[in-house]
């Protein structure tokens, strides 16, 4: 695959719920991703981490919006405001933007960017549907939030740093999910987002919920963003997540969707981002998740077997 990739760091752990993911993009770095990538001839760049405080240093009360919850909403929208411009930049000099995480909320700035010049097509790979908004989160943990704050939906409709009206319902489609609360599953019901579990994945096959979804994403848009959070595979195989869910995919299914997705890519050409999150090393066993993480991204992008 004839492409430049540009590696972003966004080490930021405001929106978990767990301290750790911080460390996320380092422990990726660390386990190969750029050399993963170079092997497969591709170009790649590393722009560093975007600067960001501490969370002992910040209050996560401070801010809060009018009605509900969201704890560090003034850090987290700093931090996207940030990421969506240097993605944004990114793809206009022609290079492909990989955001390393971080909690998921940094997606919120990856999509933005990603969809600021484009009608953008999402696949959510995650254990969790991410869509809730300060008014519904039982937590007021962002990473719970970021397809909620994309969308639209609630408080975020207002909010230009979140709400990215290029990113459509009907252009998204999760892929894996089996861990979501009431208020959120009566959300995705009434919705017109396309939702594949882990029973879909399980009657179906991998590769067919995959193209699927891919055929949603891709349907009346420009191009798509992919984003990857590494509890969407089962803990056994990933445990260096915040927020692990027994029964996720296996580590050759997780291989052959995000190959899925390079076949697609290098037929149309209709990746256009992806963000890898939700990395916590400090729970992790000999930087295993982080290696997993570096070879699915590498998958994403071409590796394969033979």
């Amino acid at each position: 695959m004839d492409q430049t990739v540009r590696i972003i760091g966004a080490p930021m752990d405001y929106g978990a719920n767990r301290r750790g993911v911080d460390m996320g993009p380092s422990a990726i770095r660390y386990a190969g991703v750029a050399e993963k990538l170079e092997s497969d001839g591709l170009e790649v760049t590393d722009s560093g981490d975007l600067r960001m405080p501490r969370a002992e240093e910040r209050d996560p009360e401070a801010n809060q919006p009018s009605r509900g919850n969201a704890k560090f909403l003034r850090e987290v929208e700093d931090v996207n405001t940030r990421l969506a411009r240097q993605v944004h930049e990114t793809i206009e000099e022609g290079i492909f933007p990989l955001v390393l995480g971080g909690d998921h909320s940094i997606a919120i700035g990856s999509m933005n960017g990603s969809a600021r010049d484009a009608d953008l097509g999402v696949v959510w790979f995650d254990a969790h549907a991410d869509l809730n908004t300060p008014e519904t989160s039982p937590s007021g943990n962002v990473h719970g939030m970021p397809l909620g704050a994309t969308l639209g939906r609630g408080l975020f409709e207002d909010m230009d740093w979140a709400h990215a009206p290029r990113v459509r319902e009907e252009s998204v489609a999760y892929v894996g999910l089996r861990s979501i609360d009431d208020r959120e599953r009566e959300l995705i019901r009434n919705s017109d987002i396309t939702s594949f579990t882990m029973s879909d994945i399980d009657n179906r096959g991998i590769a067919t919920v995959v193209e699927e979804a891919l055929e949603v994403a891709t349907t009346e848009t420009d191009g798509i963003h992919v984003s990857l959070d590494l509890d969407w595979l089962d803990p056994k195989t990933a445990p260096g997540v915040g927020t692990p869910v027994r029964g996720g995919v296996t580590y050759r299914e997780a291989h052959s969707a995000l190959e899925t997705v390079s076949t697609r890519h290098a037929e149309d050409g209709v990746l256009r981002s992806m963000d890898v999150v939700e990395v916590n090393p400090i729970l992790d066993e000999a930087n295993e998740t982080a290696t997993l993480a570096a070879e699915l991204t590498a998958s994403a992008f071409g590796k394969r077997i033979l």
